[in-house]
């Protein structure tokens, strides 16, 4: 693969887009139109090498200088030959990191574990449904917990439904999105299928998604949504690879040589007390996509090859981990005591009632998911003890779900005020 590229030699991703949607609304056919690249694959069909491909893919976007309109701007899905439409050679303008998320009931929390991460949405909506269908409010309800508020939404298989339907269905997405931050977002009709107006779609995505501002100087801080063993069944010891892990920094860099601090880490029993060992290790690659750099910034999706023990990593055993500088991570929490802010629409709608002791609720901070049970319950502030500890400042925002008519629902979200800490 070559030498790893300097960061003067290398265009690093500048935010991170974010599928959203209900199932089979065509969220990855969006992205494969957009990047060319068919993201949802699962890790242990992608290359064996430190690429990280599982929902996630980079587009280019790129301006064809003689043209006007929407077709001025394109992505690696709309070039031809490696050319512009028109012929024009491509002059790259920037690279967006697009993570795909899925869209069935039981997977929304990796879709908030995902929205944590990005900077802006893709809401795909399938013009022959009626909206909002069950995932696309659960979707938008993630969205604007987590603080997101940029937002294109792409009215996809526009080539099944007649132009009446169409129209009544744009009318039902505005209506969707009325008297909400995503009001003014744009609608563009769009075939996935086909690329039909994928143009029009790049060109608002690249309008509307904000560059990420980079701060260098901070403390690195990496949130990890994907871990892997890549090495295939029978590897030799001398050629084994150590365990990868992939996500985001949201501050300061990582460096190929750097050491590495991994928690809340391993958890073991000792004596009749869980115990957290956080895990030590050492930077040996640094890819995105396909293209191995020095070092990794705040903005994309990024893959790090590390000195771990393979089997440590495998099947996203380390997803939900904090990564930064030995010493400086947050604390590893067993229990939490936040506030807790309900969705009032949704509480009312469903004619909830409150949180009770006992309850299993699921919780979601950073790119963390787990499951609490209620040893407290008041109207505004909760108490769990969880079934898997996690790394979070104190004041970090978290997102919490319980079951309702056997689905688990978004209701409401809380700022961390306290709880028992495993570590410092």
């Amino acid at each position: 693969m070559g030498d790893p590229l300097k960061p003067s030699e290398f265009v690093y991703p500048d935010a991170i887009l974010s599928t959203a949607g209900h199932v089979d609304h065509g969220k990855t056919t969006v992205v494969l139109a957009l990047t060319g690249i068919w993201a949802a694959r699962h890790s242990e069909e992608i290359k064996r090498a430190m690429t990280i491909k599982l929902g996630y893919a980079d587009v280019n976007i790129y301006e064809c200088p003689s043209e006007e309109g929407y077709g001025r701007y394109v992505s690696d899905g709309l070039l031809n030959g490696g050319k512009c439409p028109n012929g024009d050679e491509p002059q790259l303008v920037r690279k967006i990191s697009i993570l795909d998320v899925p869209g069935h009931e039981v997977l929304i929390a990796t879709m908030i574990s995902g929205a944590a991460l990005v900077d802006a949405a893709l809401m795909v909506v399938d013009a022959s449904m009626p909206v909002p269908q069950p995932q696309t409010e659960e979707h938008f309800a993630a969205l604007t917990i987590m603080g997101v508020r940029n937002m294109v939404v792409a009215q996809n298989k526009i080539d099944v439904v007649p132009r009446e339907k169409a129209i009544e269905n744009y009318r039902q997405i505005r209506g969707f999105l009325g008297n909400t931050w995503a009001s003014e977002s744009p609608i563009i009709p769009v075939s996935a299928l086909h690329k039909v107006n994928i143009d029009a779609l790049i060109s608002h995505i690249n309008g509307r998604v904000p560059r990420r501002t980079v701060d260098v100087s901070a403390p690195p801080r990496m949130l990890i949504v994907r871990s892997f063993n890549v090495n295939r069944p029978g590897t030799p010891p001398s050629e084994l690879k150590g365990g990868i892990i992939g996500g985001t920094l949201v501050q300061g860099v990582l460096r190929v040589g750097d050491e590495i601090e991994i928690r809340p880490g391993v958890r073991y029993q000792k004596g009749d007390k869980t115990v957290y060992q956080p895990l030590i290790s050492r930077i040996v690659s640094i890819a995105y996509g396909n293209v191995q750099v020095e070092e990794a910034r705040p903005g994309g999706l990024v893959g790090i090859m590390t000195e771990l023990d393979p089997a440590l990593a495998k099947a996203d055993a380390l997803a939900g981990s904090v990564c930064g500088r030995p010493g400086a991570l947050p604390p590893v929490w067993t229990s939490l005591e936040f506030e807790f802010k309900p969705l009032e629409r949704l509480v009312q709608r469903e004619k909830m009632e409150p949180v009770k002791p006992k309850e299993a609720l699921m919780i979601n901070v950073g790119s963390a998911t787990t499951w609490g049970l209620v040893t407290r319950a008041k109207k505004d502030v909760i108490s769990v003890s969880l079934r898997r500890a996690v790394s979070a400042e104190r004041g970090a925002r978290i997102v919490v779900s319980r079951q309702v008519r056997q689905r688990w629902r978004v209701i409401g979200y809380g700022t961390i005020v306290g709880g028992d800490v495993a570590l410092e």
